[in-house]
């Protein structure tokens, strides 16, 4: 005897279609096309936090002080090598000052531009911080004609202070400020940015004077 197939008690839905994948993205690519600062959600620097990665994102060092930071130590380093280190063996004043320039524009060509350009949050960040944004050849020759002026604002101040200290010097032996790297670092260091901020001085001046 043969048994009756079973019919379903009630109608079966219909199988919705697959939608296509790309329809799926279509709004999402909208969205992405269409940002701007108008429609973008603005979120606070702790909730941003909640997702960085590591503990070190409590404290981070403001971008002038990484600046100082670095060029502070690649100017006293050359103030190590170069005048405790060479100065041993270069008799000559003045061929030491020269070797010690040389050496100062390619720092700042080679490592110093690197850095900065490695520590910037944005692409060209670093740029108002270097004198010499320009890569290749000509911005090496720049940096080496660069280190000149630097060094000269360095001995100089150098040769103040001792004068100074030689005039209010009361005993037999007058007071002497010798060059060791902490002050050299930061006395080349200030020279650079205050370079830097005559540059820029004289550039909002003349975009000034062009807008008029």
């Amino acid at each position: 005897m043969k048994k009756s197939p079973v019919q379903p008690s009630a109608e079966q839905p219909p199988k919705a279609e697959a939608t296509p994948y790309y329809q799926l993205h279509t709004q999402a690519v909208e969205d992405l096309v269409t940002a701007s600062t108008e429609n973008t959600p603005k979120y606070s620097k702790e909730e941003l936090d909640k997702y960085r990665s590591g503990k070190t994102s409590k404290f981070r060092l403001p971008e002038w002080l990484k600046v100082v930071l670095i060029k502070f130590w690649f100017y006293g380093a050359i103030c190590f090598f170069v005048f405790w280190g060479l100065g041993l063996y270069v008799a000559d004043q003045l061929d030491l000052y020269f070797v010690a320039a040389i050496i100062m524009g390619m720092v700042t060509d080679l490592l110093i531009k690197h850095f900065l350009r490695f520590t910037e949050k944005l692409p060209g960040g670093s740029a108002r911080w270097m004198m010499v944004t320009k890569d290749g050849a000509t911005g090496f020759f720049l940096n080496l004609l660069y280190a000149f002026p630097i060094l000269f604002v360095v001995v100089t101040l150098y040769s103040l202070i001792n004068m100074g200290l030689a005039t209010v010097s009361t005993g037999s032996e007058p007071l002497f400020l010798g060059v060791e790297p902490l002050l050299f670092g930061l006395f080349a260091t200030g020279t650079d940015h205050f370079f830097l901020f005559c540059k820029q001085t004289i550039g909002k001046i003349f975009r000034e004077a062009k807008a008029r």
